[in-house]
């Protein structure tokens, strides 16, 4: 329970670090990126559910007239997270090589060591690519996970404990998602990412469950992204690093 309780801290500990100097500025792109892919998932997913909703709420009538009132507002709640949701996505597979400069800088902030990587031309232009390939990896990795517990969530029986590992599930692809960027500034493979997230299970599932949460809250989750990378660089300097 400690691990956990230590990894949810993380989140907030890499919340606090954005406003320093030096890290102020890689919140900007992230910030807008998200708000301007927020509002085109958002306005699209509103044009689709009103024509559903107007089909629908015009089929009741009479003394069935008082479920409006709790359909509208679970609409709104149901479409607003899975905005966030989507965008969440959406914008860290676009901007992923960015994110690892970000998790560079808390590391060399932090630990006082600056990172020896080769910043020539070739490797600069060759991280881009790597940072869409190592997005596929993590969603290759997800999928057949994905797709049990998608099973298990139509099995009659079994299927009860369906909500509880999509969210340990969505946890743990959190946890991987965002710690990935600071141990790939180390050029260590996915599989290692894995490894280290799984001998620090507790920790690590504690980190992405606060992620998973706080992405579907409205206007916080804006400012998900840089926090949440600074927050899994923490716990890479405290928790994983020495496990190399």
């Amino acid at each position: 329970m400690s691990g956990f309780l230590t990894g949810a801290g993380y989140f907030f500990r890499g919340m606090a670090l954005l406003p320093r100097p030096g890290l102020r500025g890689f919140v900007v792109i992230p910030l807008l990126a998200n708000i301007a892919v927020f509002a085109l998932i958002a306005s699209s997913l509103y044009q689709l559910m009103s024509g559903y909703y107007s089909d629908f709420t015009g089929e009741i009538s009479g003394s069935w007239q008082f479920l409006t009132w709790i359909i509208t507002p679970l609409i709104w709640v149901v479409g607003t997270l899975l905005s966030g949701y989507l965008s969440i996505f959406l914008v860290l597979f676009l901007t992923s090589p960015f994110h690892g400069l970000l998790a560079e800088k808390v590391e060399e902030q932090v630990t006082g060591e600056v990172l020896d990587n080769d910043s020539s031309a070739l490797q600069t232009a060759l991280a881009v690519p790597r940072g869409f390939l190592r997005e596929i990896q993590k969603f290759c990795h997800y999928l057949p996970m994905a797709f049990l517990v998608l099973i298990i969530s139509i099995v009659p029986g079994i299927n009860v404990a369906a909500p509880f590992l999509w969210i340990l599930l969505g946890a743990w692809m959190m946890s991987l998602q965002f710690i990935d960027y600071p141990m790939d500034n180390h050029r260590l493979p996915f599989s290692d990412v894995r490894e280290a997230c799984g001998a620090q299970r507790s920790t690590s599932i504690g980190f992405g469950m606060v992620v998973a949460f706080v992405s579907g809250i409205p206007l916080l989750n804006l400012v998900l992204i840089p926090a949440a990378v600074a927050g899994a660089t923490l716990l890479w300097c405290d928790e994983l690093r020495h496990l190399r």
